[in-house]
């Protein structure tokens, strides 16, 4: 390569890692854009170190993709860039009306796809995907430079359709080959229970759209058969659309916000509760842990935080965000975060997730630093379940109330 290509090749990298940049600088201080240009100086003199100093003549196409996959993944799990090839693949499939699915909820981790949660009867439950659980490959292509949302995309299609996925377990460190075959998934119903002393149980597994009127049928029907306090169990909850957790929470709250969505360039959008739609004003806990995020993770800190209800069980994953789809004029596209939903109290739940009111660790060990290499146990209505036990414990202690 002669040395003005290469000069050519790295102004042509730069244009586009500084394309990609702008959209990180505007509206900032001046301070701030004056550390993007010098980052990118930085960018420049590495990517000449490559072109001149590397082993062997550099693939600068690999090279620039690279790092646009590196620096979004660097923002946070459900951010990601899509080469001009990758999104031409990702436009198709997307377009097309996916019959079935995997049933499973995706994060980054490690640099990886990997597991938050999979629904109940689900093929992905089937195959134990389960929290923690790091998927190198999907139909064997590596999920290193790959979004969670093209991750989903290659986990739909035709009902019967089987993917071969390479899967780090959680606590293991070799992959192993586990083969999912795709279904079309029932509708999502949430599971009720009653229990001692006028406690009613309700698990919601996830918050598809018409899930809150479900749910409100479903309070209903408990009160009807003499129900007065409740657990609303939402571990494990991970899918789902935002909009039903806000009615949701809605079900419960008669005043006070639910949550806040904002970002730098989204006007704070807050929703508050609306006493004309509350179902139940009884006594109330809810339970979450490590597989609760999205949608769920609304519900239970508007619960918590206008103090409805205690929280129990273990932090939440922390991933109730908006992205938004930016097409790039070369043909690449990035998903890119642009607002984050905030609790009651103003935390915001990507970053913090939500914490609750009383720890409860859901699998009882010896050593609590075990909990990173075993699976937590599924949720249950059962009284020997730790999380369960211990909002009966709460329940009991507050007095009983007529519900509306």
């Amino acid at each position: 390569m002669s040395s003005l290509a290469k000069k050519i090749v790295a102004i042509l990298s730069v244009f586009i890692f500084a394309y990609v940049a702008a959209g990180f600088v505007m509206s900032r201080a001046d301070d701030q854009k004056e550390n993007a240009y010098k980052a990118m100086t930085v960018y420049t003199e590495v990517l000449d170190h490559i072109q001149n100093d590397y082993v062997d003549q550099p693939n600068i196409h690999q090279v620039t993709s690279g790092a646009l996959h590196g620096l979004l993944d660097s923002l946070d799990p459900q951010s990601s860039y899509m080469s001009p090839l990758e999104y031409k693949d990702y436009e198709q499939k997307t377009s097309e009306v996916a019959k079935a699915s995997a049933g499973v909820a995706l994060t980054k981790r490690f640099g990886y796809i990997s597991v938050i949660s999979s629904l109940p009867d689900s093929p992905a439950a089937k195959a134990n995907l389960r929290l923690g659980d790091v998927i190198e490959k999907i139909a064997g292509f590596t999920t290193s430079q790959m979004g969670v949302d093209q991750a989903q995309v290659l986990l739909s299609g035709d009902p019967g359709t089987v993917v071969k996925l390479s899967v780090i377990r959680r606590g293991k460190t070799e992959p192993e080959s586990v083969n999912l075959t795709l279904q079309t998934l029932a509708a999502p119903k949430v599971v009720t229970a009653s229990m001692a002393g006028s406690v009613a149980y309700l698990r919601v597994p996830t918050f598809p759209n018409g899930m809150a009127d479900q749910i409100r049928a479903s309070l209903e029907q408990l009160k009807k058969d003499g129900a007065r306090k409740l657990i609303l169990d939402l571990r494990n909850c991970a899918l789902g659309n935002d909009q039903e957790g806000i009615d949701t929470a809605r079900l419960f709250l008669s005043s006070g916000t639910i949550t806040t969505l904002k970002g730098q360039t989204v006007a704070p959008q807050v929703s508050s509760a609306d006493p004309s739609k509350v179902a139940w004003t009884g006594p109330m806990a809810v339970l979450i842990g490590n597989g609760t995020a999205g949608a769920a993770e609304i519900v239970a800190a508007a619960i918590q935080d206008n103090h409805r209800g205690d929280a129990i069980g273990d932090r939440t994953y922390g991933t109730a965000s908006e992205q938004k789809l930016l097409q790039l004029d070369d043909g690449s596209a990035l998903i890119l975060t642009v607002a984050d939903y905030y609790t009651p109290a103003n935390k915001n739940i990507p970053a913090e997730g939500v914490m609750p009111t009383d720890v409860v660790h859901a699998a009882a060990v010896d050593d609590i630093a075990q909990l990173n290499n075993i699976y937590p146990p599924a949720p249950t209505d059962s009284p020997t379940d730790p999380v369960v036990k211990k909002a009966l414990d709460v329940l009991q202690a507050v007095p009983a109330q007529k519900a509306a």
